[in-house]
């Protein structure tokens, strides 16, 4: 079922069937730099965390990280969605798409999609970005998405300093 759409992309919740996807994702070279090794190795692996990280925040919080797919064909590039941190007052917007989708406005056009989700369905007035300093495709979506940098931050019990990006309020 597509929870937002756009021009050209639906975003759905994430389910088991999805692991293939998310363990490619997971160990995209891209991914492992800017956002993190998840450790995800196996298909088991794979529907673990996507049972226990993200169809557990559906179910808690209402909303969460979900699966991007081109409209036309149903094909999954990432996801984009709405994360609540330890160590951050507000939501946060999270993405990542599979290299051979970059540079196509894929990111940019389901992050806005999502920030106007956020306001208008949800009711998040303040709603955060956060990134590593050397991730320049990164920043460029959250500026260009209208968030803007305030300061850096570090999450507990991580060693790397982010980036810290708001929308007003």
């Amino acid at each position: 079922m597509t929870i937002i759409e756009t021009e050209r992309l639906a975003l759905r919740k994430l389910t088991v069937e999805d692991a293939p996807f998310m363990l490619d994702l997971l160990n995209q070279p891209s991914f492992i730099q800017f956002i993190g090794d998840r450790g995800v190795r196996t298909l088991d692996a794979a529907r673990n965390i996507i049972t226990k990280r993200y169809i557990a925040a559906y179910e808690q919080l209402g909303f969460g990280i979900y699966l991007t797919l081109l409209k036309e064909d149903q094909t999954p590039i990432g996801i984009c969605g709405l994360v609540k941190r330890d160590g951050l007052d507000n939501v946060d917007i999270g993405y990542a798409f599979l290299p051979q989708f970059w540079s196509k406005g894929y990111a940019l056009e389901s992050a806005s999609a999502v920030l106007a989700y956020a306001r208008n369905t949800l009711g998040f007035r303040r709603i955060l970005g956060i990134t590593t300093p050397d991730n320049a495709g990164s920043i460029r979506v959250l500026e260009k998405a209208g968030l803007k940098f305030e300061r850096m931050v570090k999450l507990p019990g991580e060693e790397t300093e982010l980036k810290l990006f708001a929308t007003g309020n």
